[in-house]
């Protein structure tokens, strides 16, 4: 393997594990890409949060969605989890504000061992990391768990790798309703955002009877 494949490969896993100098560069990118700040937005549109809301966030990242929840939960509570120190950083700077006022939690964790106080929640949300979740129906049935009888959930797939289509994304949809099916969920619909690939969104419930 060259150099620059190296360089690569490197880079890649610094969007996936964050950490270190390598680490923030990604966190910055993830921050400040305009097509990452408008996949998080448009996912936070979709939930429909309510001012009172309690919301959760998995794999909150430099917390782009975070403050674009919180902007909407304005008397509720935004708790955002992430298992990369370097990231939960980044999301206090950007959040330090609604953070002091108490309407928002960071917490640092990985989604496998998640151990959350603030429930139930009105909604939970998770942008392009359910793939790297050791098992993921387990850790949505685990959010489930979480969230109100009736609360929603929003899990976002904007396929990254090279030569991605929109047969790609569509695919990813597939694999996140398979998912939030097997967890339990339902009222399952898919929305799109046409970006390059573009972005797709499943959106669920958890039943009101569990």
């Amino acid at each position: 393997m060259g150099f620059k494949q190296r360089v690569i490969r490197s880079m890649v896993r610094q969007f996936h594990d964050p950490s270190g100098v390598g680490g923030h560069i990604a966190g910055w990118v993830m921050g400040h890409r305009s097509s990452n700040v408008q996949r998080n937005r448009w996912a936070v549109e979709l939930l429909e949060v309510q001012p009172t809301d309690h919301v959760l966030e998995l794999g909150c990242g430099p917390g782009v969605a975070v403050a674009a929840l919180a902007g909407r939960a304005t008397q509720g509570l935004v708790v955002g989890v992430d298992h990369s120190e370097v990231m939960i950083r980044q999301a206090r700077r950007r959040n330090a504000v609604v953070i002091r006022q108490g309407r928002v939690r960071l917490i640092h964790s990985p989604v496998e061992h998640l151990q959350v106080t603030d429930g139930p929640f009105d909604a939970a949300l998770a942008v392009n990391n359910v793939g790297m979740w050791p098992e993921p129906t387990t850790q949505l049935r685990d959010i489930g768990r979480l969230l109100r009888p009736g609360g929603r959930v929003a899990l976002v797939s904007q396929p990254r790798r090279p030569g991605a289509t929109a047969a790609t994304s569509a695919e990813a949809a597939d694999r996140l309703r398979a998912l939030l099916s097997q967890a339990g969920f339902g009222d399952l619909r898919s929305e799109t955002l046409e970006l390059n690939p573009p972005v797709a969104c499943v959106l669920a419930t958890r039943a009101r009877g569990e």
